[in-house]
């Protein structure tokens, strides 16, 4: 041990006109490089440096990222690189892509800048220098993102781990503090009443037992948002805890961002977007009138209690296996898909106007508006007949459809196309003028047909 201790590799100065050697690393949010010179047969660290991405660096190809890492490198060591022949080391083909005739974009902007150096590539014979670069491109996450541990233990012993992984910066006191929050809306959630809370962090614990006073705007909105869920529970205590009593939730944290997809087996694992005191947009909910369709049937599942009508109260009693509670809210149980959320009738014109007429939206049938319903998740007993009144009373669906040339009647089928092709009229004796316009006729009779005689004239024999 001590004489690993002796002969730990130290960053040395290179000497004027030595060629140095470049290796590259990227990851998925980071890159790194590390500048070598070759003493005896034995490379020795001149500098390393290296970068998190953000923003648009992210989707960078991971040639970009390479040929990026190779940019940021030679701005950050611009002296070694005027002053140092600079060969760079590595199996993939970075020469090929700057120098292409088509090249273009930032490729050809970054070849340009690139250009003033004198630069070498040759290919990586053996790995040397690239365990160093390769470590810091994975181990740059945990410098610069920000995460939290969270350990809930019940009264029999039961442990349940979540790992907090922040998609914002926040100082270590704002990690705390969200981890707090974070732990207290998961314990509300659980149902737990009585909650004993420990921080390792000294200004956190005493601003919420009230020994410390809040002077930055951060840190007083964060203590009123932790007095304000403190009401929601029966019993609360909030306990610092020292460092050294904390090790494992340390220790979780730095996995959390050094290691974080191996930790989806055992420990649960949530990524914070946003920070809990930032404003967050909201809409005035729709007030429902009560009671409605779901009053029955809640009544029953909280409380017990049935309508006094007896059909009524019978039929409380079959559709309530359908429906369950969550968080308070009644959902239908579905057999091929998640539960759908009930709402009530004026929520259910907001829904359909918005799949109907929202931003977006394709006038349709009435199945199909239903089915949409269903399918984002929502439910009443009336969808379909509430969109197909939603699409009757569509004014420009009225002027623009298609005029139905079918008639408004079903058509009763007749056998017989002429009635009375089969009937005749017999005259019995003639018809001849006299005074007055009179026309005598001594008898009349409606007969048969005769193949022969279809239409006798006058005279005609009976």
């Amino acid at each position: 041990m001590k004489a690993l201790l002796k002969e730990l590799p130290t960053l040395i100065a290179p000497v004027v006109g030595e060629t140095l050697m470049l290796y590259l690393a990227t990851s998925k949010e980071s890159t790194s490089s590390v500048l070598v010179a070759d003493r005896g047969h034995v490379q020795m660290h001149v500098y390393f440096v290296s970068k998190t991405l953000s923003g648009s660096d992210v989707n960078y190809t991971p040639m970009e990222k390479l040929v990026y890492a190779f940019v940021h490198t030679a701005r950050r060591l611009r002296r070694y690189f005027q002053a140092h022949p600079i060969v760079v080391l590595t199996d993939q083909p970075i020469r090929q892509v700057l120098y292409k005739p088509e090249v273009s974009g930032r490729l050809a902007k970054w070849a340009i800048e690139l250009g003033e150096h004198e630069i070498n590539f040759s290919p990586r014979t053996a790995v040397k220098g690239q365990i160093l670069a390769d470590y810091l491109a994975k181990t740059m996450v945990e410098i610069e993102a920000s995460k939290e541990r969270l350990v809930l233990t019940s009264l029999e012993g039961k442990e349940y781990t979540y790992a907090l992984r922040f998609a914002f910066t926040a100082t270590n006191n704002e990690s705390e503090y969200e981890a707090l929050l974070s732990g207290m809306r998961i314990a509300q959630q659980l149902g737990i009443k009585c909650l004993d809370a420990y921080v390792d962090s000294q200004l956190v614990a005493n601003q919420v037992n009230g020994l410390f006073e809040a002077h930055d705007a951060s840190m007083q909105s964060y203590l009123e948002l932790v007095q304000e869920m403190i009401v929601k529970f029966d019993v609360f205590r909030l306990t610092q805890v020292p460092w050294g009593q904390n090790k494992k939730e340390d220790a979780l944290s730095k996995l959390a961002t050094l290691a974080f997809d191996h930790l989806r087996k055992n420990v649960w694992v949530e990524e914070l977007t946003q920070k809990s005191i930032d404003e967050k947009s909201t809409v005035a909910p729709i007030e429902e009138e009560s009671p409605n369709w779901m009053t029955p049937i809640l009544k029953f599942l909280i409380e017990g209690m049935l309508p006094t009508d007896e059909k009524e109260a019978r039929k409380v009693c079959m559709k309530a296996p359908m429906y369950t509670l969550v968080d308070g809210a009644l959902y239908r149980k579905s057999f091929l898909g998640p539960s759908l959320l009930c709402i009530g009738p004026n929520q259910a014109k907001y829904v359909i106007r918005e799949i109907y007429e929202g931003y977006c939206a394709l006038p349709s049938g009435y199945r199909t508006i239903a089915a949409k319903v269903m399918c984002i998740g929502y439910y009443w007993p009336t969808i379909h007949k509430d969109a197909a009144e939603v699409v009757k009373t569509c004014q420009s669906c009225q002027q623009h459809a298609p005029i139905s040339r079918a008639p408004r009647h079903p058509i009763i089928p007749i056998t017989v196309a002429w009635p009375f092709c089969k009937w005749a009229i017999n005259i019995v004796g003639p018809i001849t003028a006299c005074s007055g316009l009179v026309f005598p006729v001594k008898s009349s009779a409606i007969t048969e047909p005769s193949s022969k005689e279809n239409h006798s004239g006058p005279g005609a024999k009976t």
